[in-house]
């Protein structure tokens, strides 16, 4: 299941999963954890990765492991997500008549009016949730070169900067590849990302530096944090190859890379965004909340 398919599925199952399951090597259970995490990473938990579980079931479980939030949730979850106590680390991003998503965001200007009042009323909503991160997306190329692409979202975001700023919500733009997952997306290398975030020039503005995505386009992961992690405010995990567990089947070293992310001083979220292919998907988000647990 995509991100894209899950945003555009009419219903989720109600069933919620276990708590446990197979572990990385196929052996035995995943033990419920015992003792406090770390406390240097705030945790979270992206929820378009968990569609077959309830959202109270995931809050539920989610708080018992550790998570202080859960990313990407609209304004009518916010009530469920505070009876257990979490925050909405990321939230969502509206959508007006097909704008707003991956495909189609602020690098066109023929977009642009209806972002800003739809952009203009989600961030009230995030305000006035007490969260304060809230996710928007360049859109695809189609044909726009990409000085032209970061003209256009530089004239967009701007329009809405001065309430984003009022409000204290910090708009996050995600980098996301084009090689396999989203074609043709514009804000796939982090040189452009991080050349949007100059010519907004507001504190408000920043980067969501998602690691499966950006080990896909640019690699050098540890490396790029440490060099460009004043653009970046939140971050994303995933497994690759495919976006599954981020465990030994996989090529990132993700001890190693929260260890980075901590040496910089970051003091945001860090949403676990991959896809569990086990069976029991919270036990699989157990193990990875562990494992970044540095």
């Amino acid at each position: 299941m995509t991100r894209r398919k899950f945003i555009q599925s009419a219903a989720l199952a109600a069933a919620a999963t276990p708590l446990v399951g197979p572990s990385a090597t196929g052996a035995g259970n995943v033990a419920p954890t015992t003792g406090k995490l770390k406390g240097n990473i705030n945790h979270s938990a992206c929820r378009w990765c968990y569609g077959k579980v309830k959202l109270e079931d995931l809050c539920a479980a989610g708080k018992e492991m550790g998570l202080v939030g859960i990313d990407l949730l609209a304004p009518a979850d916010f009530p469920t997500l505070k009876q257990y106590g979490l925050v909405c680390s990321m939230v969502s991003n509206p959508t007006v008549n097909g704008l707003g998503g991956i495909p189609k965001a602020w690098n066109r200007v023929e977009h642009h009016e209806q972002l800003v009042s739809a952009y203009e009323q989600r961030l009230q909503e995030t305000a006035a949730a007490g969260f304060e991160r809230l996710i928007c997306f360049s859109g695809n190329r189609a044909g726009l070169d990409d000085e032209k692409g970061l003209e256009n979202c530089a004239a967009g975001l701007k329009r809405i900067l001065p309430v984003a700023e009022k409000l204290k919500v910090t708009l996050c733009m995600e980098l996301l590849n084009s090689k396999r997952s989203h074609k043709d997306y514009q804000c796939d290398h982090v040189a452009w990302g991080t050349e949007l975030v100059r010519r907004v020039s507001s504190e408000r503005f920043k980067l969501l530096y998602d690691i499966f995505h950006m080990q896909i386009m640019d690699g050098d992961v540890c490396d790029t944090i440490r060099e460009n992690h004043q653009y970046f405010d939140h971050y994303h995990t995933g497994g690759v190859p495919g976006r599954a567990e981020i465990d030994e089947s996989q090529e990132l070293n993700y001890p190693r890379i929260m260890q980075a992310i901590l040496a910089t001083g970051f003091k945001g979220y860090v949403a676990q965004e991959f896809v569990p292919k086990r069976p029991g998907p919270l036990a699989s988000l157990r193990q990875a909340v562990q494992l970044c647990d540095v």
